[in-house]
Order: C-alpha cells, then structure tokens, then sequence
C-alpha cells in the first residue's frame, strides 16, 4: 500500500482526535495542525495527499489555508466545517477545495467521501514546482477503448484533451480545477443529451453518499465564468429543476426531448445571488 499522508486541520481537539482515527483507521499516515499558520507549515514541510479543513481556526482561516496549499499542491482537499451557509461552500470550493463535510460528521461517510476523491482521476498538478513537490500518489485512469478520441472538439475554439485533462479555448490553455475539468469532460462526452445533476454526482464523486446536488451548481457555475474569460460563446446550458445540457457551439438551442425545458444562460454570479436552477 501507498504512503499516503493526510493533514487534519482542526482546533476542536475532540473533533481532531476523531478525524484523526478515522484517517488512521481508512490506512493514513495522520498529521495535525491546530491553527492556520501550523496548517500551511506541515503542508509545505511535508506534502499531504488529503488535507481535511475547517473554516475556523486561529491565526488564518480555513478559507487562506486552502488557497495557500493549493497554489503548490493538487492534493485532495475536504472542508469539515459546521458553517453550513451555502457561500462558505462557493468560496471553498472556489479556492480550490475538493469537497464540503458538515458537522457533526459521520465517520463512515467520511471514509466513503475521501475514497471517492481517491478513485478519481488526478490531473498532473499544479505546475512542475507543484507536481513534484506534492508527490501526489498514482490513481489510474480507466482505460479509453482504442476507438475513442482523445479530444473532443466542442465548437467555438473549445477543445477537450482527455489524454492530457488540457481545456483550450481558441488555443489558450483554461485554468481548471480537477473537479471543473471532470465536470466539463462529463458534458462534452454526452453532447446534446440532458445530464441530470443526480448521475454527475454517481459518475463524478462516484459515491451516492455525496448527495449534495448544489455541488454540481457550485462547479458547473466556476466553470462557466472561467470559460467566459475566454470566450463569449455559450456551451453548457441549464435544464431547469433537472441538470444541464451541453451542446456544440453553433448549433440552435432545443428542448430537450422536446420537453417544456427552460433552456437559460446563467452567469455564475447569479448562481451565488440564489437563483433556482
């Protein structure tokens, strides 16, 4: 088995202790920090593969301590918090992290959140200081059957290589995070078909445990202002009360299956302001 080390980032020691079971239990090598300026020291000292984080803690919050470990590592990144508000979710997972946990936390959830994180693909990292200082552990790809391309091509200057997880626009290359490239993948390879947010979730976080289906609005909503950063076009398309479509730039919006479908484009600014998708 892997070395795999996780950071348990907590100051509630009850709550740290019990993380640090679990991790330990799943087969980690647990180290703790009780503050933020602790937290961002270990990481660097010794890169983890799982950082489990709260959003309150001395010195430097949750918030800047997953923004400071994300600029040189890709390792996967659980929020535990009690802050349930649905902004604290956006900018945590804005600034890079993985996954969001309320408290009181169920261990065995736990467990099946962060083997779901392990089982997804891993992009190379965060540049060439960032991916061999992370030394982020192997997680094979599924194979790609020898008749699939490698790239898709989406219209409008958007190309998806599967083979590199590289996004281009017009041949810029768009700044993903793991979870928004899994998430532009999905779509771009069911075309012209409705997602629902529920199968994102299975084939995504591969865990029906992970039922928060605002997750899915949370990435889906990143992704969309990253890509119009660099382009005006419009790909992904919002399927009211169901999922998302999208659709190669350039051809006429439809109704899905010709059903009555609000087909809308929605900034990811309105996503926070809390309109119903």
């Amino acid at each position: 088995m892997q070395d795999l080390h996780a950071l348990v980032v907590e100051d509630d020691p009850d709550i740290s202790s019990a993380l640090v079971e679990t991790l330990e239990g799943a087969g980690f090598r647990v180290t703790s920090a009780r503050d933020g300026r602790q937290a961002v020291d270990v990481a660097s000292a010794d890169p983890p593969d799982l950082v489990t984080l709260d959003l309150t803690l001395p010195h430097m919050d949750g918030i800047e301590v997953c923004r400071r470990i994300r600029e040189t590592s890709d390792c996967y990144i659980v929020i535990v918090s009690a802050r349930s508000d649905e902004v604290d979710k956006l900018i945590g997972l804005e600034v890079g992290a993985d996954d969001f946990v309320l408290k009181p936390f169920s261990p065995r959830e736990l467990r099946a959140r962060v083997a779901a994180l392990f089982r997804r693909p891993r992009s190379a990292g965060v540049g060439e200081e960032g991916a061999a200082a992370a030394q982020a552990p192997h997680v094979p790809s599924p194979s790609q059957p020898a008749d699939e391309p490698s790239t898709i091509n989406c219209g409008a200057g958007l190309v998806i290589n599967s083979a590199r997880r590289e996004v281009q626009v017009d041949g810029s290359i768009v700044d993903l995070t793991r979870i928004e490239y899994d998430v532009l993948e999905y779509l771009a390879t069911h075309l012209s078909r409705v997602c629902t947010r529920e199968e994102m979730v299975l084939a995504i976080w591969s865990s029906a445990l992970t039922h928060d289906h605002h997750l899915v609005d949370v990435h889906v909503a990143n992704l969309r202002g990253k890509l119009r950063r660099h382009s005006d076009a419009t790909w992904i398309h919002t399927i009211r009360g169901i999922g998302y479509r999208m659709d190669r730039e350039g051809q006429p919006d439809r109704r899905a299956g010709g059903g009555p479908y609000l087909v809308a484009r929605i900034d990811s600014e309105d996503w926070a302001k809390g309109l119903d998708f």
